[in-house]
């Protein structure tokens, strides 16, 4: 883990060398057999997950040991930036959360789906319990797309689409640069961006949302089982 920085006051944390190779290859085929064309992929009953993303599996007992024992994966995507789908991402906040069907409950919306999986945006207390762990499979150095974070942003509450670049503006910012098998851990509600590679080149990440909790009002998590 970084001995720099504080999780609960930067929102973010690095954990390196967290997968030893052969996982890390396991985790690129996987990424190549369901990314393909597209630039990233959720992922819902892929058996080589199962282990890993427990509470106690190589990935999961890192999001347990930021919560509780009582996380789990409540959604799982597989990212893959290529020279042919080499995507930037400006300043912006995650918002939205997986559930299994939909129930009005106060304080939740708008409802979304994406990737045929049923989103919500949640109040800003449910987000600000939830933790994101972003898997590196590939070299992420200066020029290769790296994620950048707006340290501290966490705390800020819902930010407005139109402020996000100058409330990050307002914090440190990092790069988040990674080995194959780092794992950078994240509080959900951070501000961030991320840059094309420059020069183009594969960049694959598994990025994993967890919670220790339960939903209120008869929502529930979608989880990572097949539907």
């Amino acid at each position: 883990m970084s001995q720099t920085l504080d999780f609960a006051r930067d929102g973010a944390t690095l954990f390196r060398a967290a997968l030893d190779d052969t996982t890390v290859k396991a985790l690129r085929s996987l990424a190549d057999e369901r990314v393909g064309a597209r630039p990233g992929a959720r992922l819902r009953g892929d058996a080589i997950l199962a282990d890993l993303l427990a509470a106690n599996g190589a990935i999961g007992a890192l999001a347990a040991c930021l919560t509780s024992a009582s996380a789990r994966p409540v959604r799982a995507v597989m990212f893959d930036k290529t020279p042919e789908a080499n995507w930037a991402v400006a300043w912006h906040q995650d918002r939205v959360l997986p559930v299994a069907e939909r129930v009005e409950v106060e304080g939740f919306g708008p409802w979304s789906t994406k990737d045929g999986l049923l989103h919500v945006a949640p109040p800003f207390a449910i987000l600000a319990r939830t933790v994101t762990l972003r898997v590196h499979l590939d070299l992420v150095d200066a020029g290769n797309a790296l994620l950048r974070a707006a340290l501290g942003s966490h705390r800020l509450g819902r930010v407005a689409a139109e402020n996000v670049a100058l409330r990050a503006a307002e914090h440190p910012q990092i790069a988040c640069l990674a080995e194959p098998g780092d794992v950078w851990a994240y509080a959900t509600p951070i501000l961030h961006a991320s840059d094309r590679a420059a020069p183009p080149r594969r960049r694959r990440v598994l990025q994993v949302d967890y919670a220790d909790f339960d939903l209120p009002g008869g929502l529930s998590w979608a989880g990572l089982r097949a539907p």
